[in-house]
Parts: structure tokens; sequence; C-alpha cells
């Protein structure tokens, strides 16, 4: 089993990184630190200086990856050294995914909606009270319809029609799920570019770390994470990887509610733009990032694999499972089911 290695999450917005023999030296307008480069998996910058050609080449040498984000959470992109695997399995992934993949997208599209299912029932269980209106019961039923519908359909767009109108009921009531600190955390839709409100600043913060995680994981494999099945092909996004997060958005979800709940973050972690945006301040960002990394560590027991494992090499297993798929070493991709 793969070992679960450190990230190194860059913070500081007006940070630079170089690279001084096996270290990296993180220098600031007051100080600088250093950080040995052994035993790194990836760097993740929110800062706008960047990385001396030095440290980018040390990363594409070994494997490491480098990723930018911007402050508010979004995606900028990804440097990546030589593929790694087999050049046979991205002409098999090439050649597979060009035609639809009508197998591979309901089973993704019905584990998404299973998984946001069981996220709304894990509340209701805790928290019966939340559903006396009977919003959050239906919800659910709409979902378990929902999974059973997407195997009747056999077009791409009807499919994402539905996933869609799911998504939209989801998040309607999602704040409902909110226990502690609801008025400080109201939301009544998903916004992503910009975030509107709290809520939807730390889960657009959280889905972009996963998809980078999972994009890492695909590379590591020998697969092309910007060739996917479902997301259509777009100059900069990593389609695949945005396809495997579906079934893990979830995770975040989930995640999200437990630090609002928990009173792990509040409103003294935000900022607001002037354009009405609402994003993560430095010290909010660091306080998600070490949560996060510590959600990582715990451990779940894979649905299909029936083994232990942490929470942060679930992409890597799922980006072997989906490659063993395009091999034909397995008769089906296994999506990721949460229990």
């Amino acid at each position: 089993m793969k070992k679960l290695l450190n990230t190194l999450y860059i913070m500081n917005e007006n940070a630079y990184l170089t690279l001084d023999g096996e270290n990296i030296v993180i220098k600031t307008d007051e100080k600088s630190a250093r950080f040995p480069f052994a035993n790194l998996d990836s760097i993740v910058c929110f800062s706008y200086p960047g990385c001396s050609p030095a440290l980018i080449g040390k990363c594409c040498e070994s494997g490491v990856g480098l990723c930018f984000i911007s402050p508010s959470g979004r995606f900028l992109g990804r440097i990546e050294g030589r593929m790694r695997g087999n050049v046979l399995l991205r002409i098999a992934q090439s050649k597979l995914f060009s035609e639809p993949q009508y197998g591979l997208i309901r089973d993704n599209v019905a584990a998404k909606l299973a998984n946001t299912r069981a996220t709304v029932k894990r509340s209701l269980h805790d928290y019966p009270q939340l559903d006396s209106d009977g919003v959050l019961s239906g919800l659910t039923d709409k979902l378990d319809d929902a999974a059973e519908r997407v195997y009747e359909m056999s077009d791409k767009a009807e499919i994402m029609g539905l996933e869609g109108n799911c998504a939209k009921a989801y998040f309607a009531v999602y704040d409902k799920l909110i226990t502690q600190q609801r008025e400080r955390f109201r939301m009544t839709m998903r916004t992503k570019r910009p975030p509107l409100d709290r809520t939807n600043a730390v889960l657009s913060f959280l889905y972009a770390m996963l998809t980078n995680d999972y994009a890492s994981a695909l590379e590591s494999v020998g697969l092309d994470s910007y060739i996917g099945f479902y997301h259509e092909p777009r100059p900069g996004r990593c389609s695949l990887a945005c396809d495997l997060v579906e079934e893990a958005r979830c995770i975040v979800d989930r995640f999200v509610l437990t630090m609002i709940n928990l009173r792990q973050i509040n409103e003294d972690d935000f900022e607001e733009q002037v354009s009405g945006a609402v994003l993560l301040n430095e010290d909010g960002r660091k306080k998600v990032v070490r949560l996060w990394q510590e959600k990582k560590r715990s451990v779940i027991m894979h649905p299909y694999l029936k083994q232990k494992i942490p929470l942060g090499l679930l992409p890597f297993v799922q980006s072997n499972l989906l490659a063993k798929y395009i091999r034909g070493e397995i008769s089906e991709y296994p999506a990721y089911l949460q229990k």
C-alpha cells in the first residue's frame, strides 16, 4: 500500500519558494523558514510570487506535485514532472474515453447521489428534530429515487440534468444541517465563482484541495488527469479528477458541517471583498488546512477492498481501481460509496 506522505501548504500570500540543497526555503518580507524536501508528496501554494526554477526542477525530478491555488481557493494550475506509468495505459484511457462511457457515468452519478443521501441521513440520525417540517426526509427520498432512475437513462445531457436538479435541491437546504452558528453560516444556494457566503467559501476551498489530491493520485498511477469520462475536456481543467471527486464530495460536505457545528471555524476566519465575495482569510485557511490534514489521517474501511486505509489515500486507491478497470483487470470500476 502506498505510504501517506506529507503535503506542504504555503499559506502566506507573499511567500517565495527556493531550493537550498535538500531543503525548501520559504522567504517572506519578515523572515524565512526551511523544510526538508524528503518525505514530501506535494506542495500547495496559495502565494503569488511563486517558486524558483531550481525548486520546480527538483519537484519534477522527484515526482512531487506542485499546485497553485488562489487565496480564495480557486485552482490555478499544476506542475508535474514526466508522466509516470505505462504509456499503453494512457493510450487505452484515451481510446476508451473517446466513446461515451455510460456505465461509468451512471455509476459515478449514482454514487454521488447515494453519498449525498448518506450525508443527510447521518445528520438526521444525530438530530432528528431537524426534519420537523419533513423537508430533509423528502430530500432523501428524492435522492434515493434519482440514484435508481439514473440507470434508466442513456443520454448524458439527461443524466446531467438529473444530477443538477438534485444538487440544487440539496444545497437549498444544506444549512438546515447546521446546528450551531446558523445565522453566521447561512446558505441559500451554491455559489462558486465567487462564493458569496462563509459556507460556500469553505466548501469551494476544500473542493479545490480535494481535486488537487485526485489529480496527483491519477498522475501517480499513470493516468492522464485531463482526459475524463463525464466532465467535458477543457483547457486547464483536470476533467478526470473532477469526475472522481464527484463520488467524494460527501467527505468535504460532512467535514464542513463538523467544523461549523463544533465551532472549529467562526466568522473571524473570513473576509468580505468589495465585490461581495466571501473568502477565508489567512488565519482561516491555516485553520482549515490543519483540520483537513488531521481528517486525512483518520482511518476508514474501504467498501470494495474491505481494508482499513487512511482517508488521505482514498484518491490513490480509487485511481488505482480505475487504472485496473481500464487495463481490463477488473470488469467494472467500483465507485466509492460512503458507509
